[in-house]
């Protein structure tokens, strides 16, 4: 009569083995079609990021060389396509491109005398949120030193409120449209305490610190 086999660390570590085994292969008998499909459709969508990923940064740099190609245009005196392409390049995908496309938009505008294209270019670039901050911030400043004769001086008060602080890196610029705003209102002693905190701080710009004192 047959003995039963000695029931032993190693006995039950076979066992183990081989029941973990029988439900690693029904477990691929049951699935195993699916996590094939799920393994394809992974490695197609990787390498379809990937692509676009690449296809995205050549794009960004044929965008680079035509900005490029076309402020050299522009510098040399041909500047008839170039409102149209700075228009194709300002839908970039491309924030830097964008931006840079706009501001140079803006800045053909004026060329051509046409304030309100460029207001309302520069406009556009500070409601962008998409935009980082210090692009969005020198569009508010050039659009309210357009603006500036054509609004109420609170408008440029409230407008510019964030920036003309010291520390702000537009404080001199927004300081000096502040002040004098606030003069136009009458508030001129509160123009001169800011006119000369503008001329006590060192990062503002030496003209603009000039004026401050001239004016404060």
């Amino acid at each position: 009569m047959a003995q039963p086999p000695e029931v032993n660390e190693t006995f039950l570590r076979e066992v183990d083995e081989n029941l973990r085994r029988d439900q690693l292969r029904d477990f691929f008998k049951t699935y195993g079609n699916w996590l094939v499909a799920a393994l394809v459709l992974f490695l197609a969508a990787s390498g379809g990021l990937i692509w676009w990923k690449q296809h995205r940064v050549e794009q960004h740099e044929v965008e680079v060389e035509k900005l490029a190609q076309t402020y050299k245009d522009v510098g040399s005196g041909n500047s008839a396509q170039a409102p149209q392409q700075f228009d194709e390049l300002s839908k970039s995908g491309s924030k830097a491109v964008r931006a840079s496309a706009m501001f140079a938009r803006a800045a053909v505008a004026l060329q051509q005398n046409d304030t309100n294209l460029a207001i309302n270019t520069f406009k556009s670039i500070a409601a962008d949120s998409a935009l980082p901050k210090p692009y969005r911030d020198a569009a508010l400043i050039r659009q309210t030193a357009l603006e500036f004769d054509k609004i109420q001086p609170q408008d440029v008060i409230t407008r510019l409120a964030p920036l003309a602080k010291p520390g702000e890196p537009w404080f001199g610029t927004a300081g000096e449209m502040t002040a004098l705003a606030m003069i136009k209102q009458g508030k001129r002693q509160e123009a001169g305490q800011l006119f000369a905190a503008i001329a006590k701080d060192k990062s503002v710009p030496d003209t603009i610190r000039a004026r401050a004192v001239q004016v404060a």
